[in-house]
């Protein structure tokens, strides 16, 4: 059996090979990267390198030859449904026999421009009649680090997602399952991967337990929201990028319940000061 982890060099897809690689014989993963250069570290720790890209289904199906298990990370925003269609594509026309998918939260009743991509990729991957896991990763604690860094700079924790809630967990923990998955794991088809949904506000009180700081909880405006990551030194359009976040939770589209994660993992989360003091160590 082998198994290709894409995103190799992305903090998620070189997770995911550390996992792995605990699962299953090193000598049969392969790790995809652009470029020779980029591979150079991972050849280095024992992987086998490919180098490719999403953009034809050429390069992909020089990639995936010989593949048997497909850990397939979502690519960036953009030009992803006919990328990632490139992708599903070739491991049809190569033989891959599974395919573990990157997905977003309850992608299928979302209404999130997050989320369209994800559903595309989902419907192509179900008529390839490939074996899949849809992995519907809810929101990695790793994306607020902006707002958290700001917080512990100037002491305020400002948000605008007024009383939206969020399923937080770590990027390892979310890794670990990908792994998992594509290693042979019996999962279902689709594994709604979200921890318990709390809001801004319950994430600031663990962030005062797990730094011992006083912290000032500020429920902002938009205007008041950017010009905060701004003043925290983030660009003004990532900043504008982070309040269409708020807006989503604001909305309720990270608002998903489900025990699929802790019995995934096969062990409850990290709780939310635990998973801060990790993030912030």
């Amino acid at each position: 059996m082998t198994y290709l982890v894409t995103g190799a060099n992305g903090g998620f897809g070189g997770l995911a090979l550390n996992f792995l690689k605990e699962l299953v014989p090193q000598n049969k993963i392969y790790a995809l990267v652009r470029s020779e250069e980029k591979g150079a570290a991972l050849k280095e720790a024992g992987f086998n390198v490919r180098i490719g890209d999403y953009s034809t289904i050429d390069s992909m199906k020089s990639v995936l030859q010989g593949i048997d298990r497909l850990l397939f990370v979502s690519g960036a925003p953009g030009n992803r449904q006919a990328e990632h269609e490139n992708v599903v594509k070739a491991a049809k026309e190569v033989g891959v026999s599974y395919i573990a998918y990157t997905s977003f939260a309850d992608a299928d009743h979302s209404t999130s421009e997050l989320a369209a991509d994800h559903i595309f990729t989902e419907k192509v991957i179900e008529e390839s009649g490939i074996a899949h896991t849809f992995l519907r990763n809810n929101w990695y604690l790793e994306n607020e680090m902006p707002i958290i860094g700001q917080a512990l700079t100037s002491s305020k924790f400002v948000y605008a997602a007024e009383a939206g809630k969020v399923g937080w967990a770590l990027r390892r923990e979310y890794a670990e399952v990908a792994a998992k998955a594509v290693a042979g794991t019996t999962y279902p088809a689709i594994l709604e991967l979200s921890g318990e949904p709390i809001t801004y506000a319950e994430l600031a009180e663990a962030l005062k337990v797990a730094t011992g700081k006083d912290i000032e909880v500020i429920a902002s405006d938009d205007q008041g929201f950017v010009d905060n990551l701004v003043a925290g030194g983030l660009p003004q359009p990532v900043a504008e990028m982070f309040l269409s976040f708020q807006h989503d939770i604001k909305n309720d589209q990270l608002d998903v319940y489900s025990d699929n994660f802790a019995e995934a993992l096969g062990r409850p989360l990290a709780s939310r000061v635990a998973a801060l003091k990790e993030l912030l160590k």
